[in-house]
């Protein structure tokens, strides 16, 4: 039998529900497996048809939608034509959200993790390869980071694509630097204020009271809405797109220091962000 590999075959942008932490934004680095038998141009399979197979069962799956723990005992689950509507009491508070169907996955498990996406992947990669192919394994994996991170959810219902969902996120890093002179202590901040944040867009807000706030926009797939708790919540003056995020960043952090040039580099998840820099006096 023959190995074949590919080492970050993609990246799942995604958000989930954890009974703990609320609503996590997420990015999994993805890597696969296949041993076999070499077909008659003695290969596994080729590179290239390999990566598009795998690529678009995990976009159409997993990738920038809600993963929902379907056997969770928080979890209430109401179908309403194509739309669902869920409501999930975690630790933090009651999380509600609201969307077309597209933009949920529900996993058969009490709680999401890279084990269970992998779990739930499996038999959806092993069904588009061909039968020469007689082991898959698929891990999903963090990127290393040697510093700050956080985790963000986010929605942009201006977005044409999959992006419009309200409820899809990252795991990203930050980086700072005051005067040209990395700043790893207002990194540290930036993460420990944004640990697992739902940043929304004030405009699209559409009630507020009681500690909680609620959130709708109609995109092109649908009507969309998130209700949460206001602790686990920062808002943005304009569409939460990682541009506007490196801004507000900049803006923000430049008033902790006042007459210094403040340079932000922001991460939308793994290997890609925005760049803005701002001074104060």
């Amino acid at each position: 039998m023959t190995c074949l590999f590919v080492e970050q075959l993609t990246v799942i942008d995604c958000a989930y529900l954890d009974a703990a932490r609320g609503l996590v934004g997420e990015s999994w680095i993805v890597d696969v497996e296949l041993e076999g038998h070499l077909d008659a141009e003695s290969m596994l399979l080729d590179f290239a048809e390999l990566k598009r197979r795998c690529k678009q069962v995990i976009d159409r799956s997993v990738d920038h939608r809600l993963l929902v723990p379907a056997a969770a005992p928080e979890l209430q689950l109401t179908e309403d034509g194509e739309d669902l509507h869920l409501v999930f009491r975690s630790d933090i508070g009651v999380i509600e959200h609201l969307s077309p169907r597209v933009a949920v996955t529900l996993v058969d498990t009490a709680e999401i993790d890279a084990q269970t996406v992998s779990a739930h992947l499996h038999p959806r990669l092993r069904a588009v390869l061909p039968d020469n192919v007689g082991t898959l394994r698929v891990l999903l994996r963090h990127e290393r980071i040697d510093g700050a991170y956080y985790h963000y959810v986010h929605g942009l219902k201006k977005h044409r694509g999959a992006c419009q969902r309200i409820a899809h996120g990252h795991r990203s890093k930050i980086e700072v630097c005051v005067d040209g002179v990395r700043d790893p202590s207002l990194e540290r901040a930036v993460a420990h204020r944004w640990l697992d944040i739902y940043l929304g867009t004030r405009e699209d807000i559409v009630a507020r009271g009681n500690g909680r706030i609620r959130f709708a926009y109609r995109a092109a797939e649908g009507h969309y809405q998130l209700a949460l708790p206001e602790t686990h919540v920062d808002l943005l003056d304009g569409d939460s797109t990682v541009e506007r995020i490196a801004e507000h960043l900049a803006r923000r952090l430049a008033y902790e220091r006042p007459g210094q040039t403040v340079a932000v580099r922001a991460y939308e998840g793994i290997m890609k962000g925005a760049s803005a820099q701002a001074r104060i006096g």
